[in-house]
């Protein structure tokens, strides 16, 4: 991953209730250590990994990735997008470690489940991002590795992407803006 990605430490997990949330499934096999940027707000995004390893409740989906509630930001280079913009057939560009890759979106899968609220802080902001409750969602932990949401504690450090908030229509705008 070649932008200015960090460690962040998760600072709240709190239950959230009910919602819909987002899996997009690709037309290609995905790494475990493939995923992508999702976040609440403009500040940051979490590095949310594919479904490319089997746990005790689920087998392995490789072709999928569970990216959390459909409100959040998807961050794609120089712009983001609403989750619940995404549709089959477009390109979306994957992050891994190494570097990113290209890969077309087979089915946009929306389905009503329970999610956690994760908040990290650091370098002055708060990230945080609505993922599904689910033992099959991973995220990057700095000392664990590729470790599920449902494993996660506060004060381990998770893989984000900072940024900064001010978006039109996704794209990055000069503007006074508060989000929480």
């Amino acid at each position: 991953m070649k932008e200015k990605t960090m460690y962040y430490e998760v600072t709240k997990i709190i239950e959230v209730g009910e919602g819909m949330r987002v899996c997009l499934d690709f037309t290609d096999i995905l790494a475990p250590s493939e995923g992508l940027f999702v976040g609440n707000t403009g500040h940051g995004y979490v590095n949310v990994l594919s479904e490319n390893r089997e746990t005790g409740d689920y087998p392995a989906r490789p072709f999928r990735i569970n990216c959390g509630a459909f409100h959040q930001y998807l961050h794609q280079g120089d712009r983001t997008l609403y989750l619940h913009e995404v549709i089959p057939g477009e390109a979306l560009t994957l992050t891994s470690l190494e570097e990113g890759r290209d890969r077309y979106v087979g089915r946009v899968k929306l389905e009503k489940r329970p999610f956690v609220r994760v908040e990290c802080e650091g370098k002055e902001r708060t990230i945080s991002a609505t993922l599904q409750n689910s033992s099959s969602v991973f995220v990057r932990e700095e000392n664990e590795g590729e470790l599920s949401v449902q494993d996660l504690t506060v004060g381990q450090r998770i893989l984000c992407l900072p940024d900064e908030p001010g978006r039109h229509l996704g794209e990055r705008i000069e503007e006074t803006i508060f989000e929480k």
